[in-house]
């Protein structure tokens, strides 16, 4: 069967503050791990009044804490921003608090507008080609096995651990499958951002894999977004607050809260605006339980992928928990004994 985890990218929601969001985040972590989810991953953007956190690491090792068997991970750290050799330590620390339960998922977007990029990157120059050799030098530092001749060679990564956080690049174009195949990393797809080509890159991701010291086999994961309710009249509801967000979202408009249901249906939607929500909604999956997974796994067919992580943007906490669990049920998820 299929491998499930959760995306949570933390919206905070209409009426509420960035601690209530958290709050959430906190719950949603500990109510999908009894479900038998099997990660939960949280992404990193920058200068965004609608999100509660910015440092997924600090955010991780907080869920961590807050959980005792769920994997918990970063969908993804924008590496290029900041040393490799930092960011290993963030994740080797981790990895020792919480042992056999981080991942540390990479992805060379900025994460933010220009203006927050500049300021990431204050008195640092950054060549985005650099990007493969950062992966390399992470890993590195991981295992301590920076190659004789490196300018760090023998540098040590502190703490020292056992076992390794997985690794993952993330990606959304032909580029990122094409890096991770060459370094032997896990590769995730950003499904649900609707770049053309996904299974085309996933495809070269998987035929020109190289071993690595991480993997003896590509580990493939798409990353969907999906509502699931009782009805598929009532998906199609929460699924409104949804397409306001991202319909705003591609228009650079600035939002301060994820929008509520009654936000949504209260918008004067212009023909355009509608064309737009229609053309997006076919690349999400809304429905009943029957449907979401029979959509998931058309899908993972699609891109013959091991894991799915899921994404449920709803305003609603209750009914964002209501979906995860109609999907666990659906898929006969269960939690191993803790």
């Amino acid at each position: 069967m299929i491998k499930l985890g959760i995306l949570d990218q933390s919206h905070i929601g209409e009426g509420q503050r960035a601690s209530d969001a958290l709050a959430d985040t906190t719950k949603l972590a500990q109510e999908v791990e009894k479900l038998g989810y099997e990660r939960y991953w949280i992404s990193e953007h920058h200068a965004s009044r609608m999100l509660s956190f910015s440092t997924p690491e600090i955010l991780i090792a907080h869920i961590a804490a807050a959980t005792k068997r769920i994997r918990v991970g970063s969908g993804g750290v924008m590496l290029p921003h900041y040393s490799s050799y930092k960011v290993a330590e963030n994740f080797k620390l981790l990895q020792a608090l919480h042992p056999g339960r981080i991942d540390a998922g990479f992805g060379r977007a900025p994460g933010g507008m220009p203006i927050a990029t500049r300021a990431l990157q204050e008195n640092k120059y950054v060549d985005i080609s650099k990007y493969p050799q950062q992966i390399i030098d992470f890993v590195g530092y991981l295992h301590g096995k920076l190659p004789d001749g490196h300018p760090f060679a023998g540098l040590h990564a502190a703490p020292a651990i056992e076992e390794p956080p997985e690794v993952w690049l993330l990606g959304s174009s032909f580029e990122s499958a094409r890096i991770a195949a060459q370094l032997g990393t896990a590769f995730s797809f950003a499904q649900f951002f609707g770049t053309p080509g996904g299974e085309a890159a996933m495809k070269h991701y998987q035929e020109h894999f190289q071993p690595s010291i991480s993997n003896d086999r590509p580990r493939s994961m798409i990353a969907v977004l999906a509502i699931c309710a009782d009805t598929e009249e009532e998906a199609n509801q929460l699924a409104l607050s949804t397409d306001l967000f991202f319909l705003l979202l591609e228009s650079g408009i600035d939002q301060h809260f994820f929008p509520s249901v009654r936000t949504a249906q209260d918008y004067p939607y212009t023909e355009t605006d509608l064309m737009r929500i229609n053309r997006a909604r076919e690349r999400r999956i809304v429905g009943t339980p029957e449907q979401v997974k029979a959509g998931i796994l058309h899908l993972a067919l699609q891109y013959n992928a091991d894991e799915v992580l899921v994404m449920s943007s709803i305003h609603s906490f209750e009914a964002r928990v209501k979906s995860y669990r109609l999907l666990a049920e659906a898929f006969g998820l269960s939690a191993p004994s803790l």
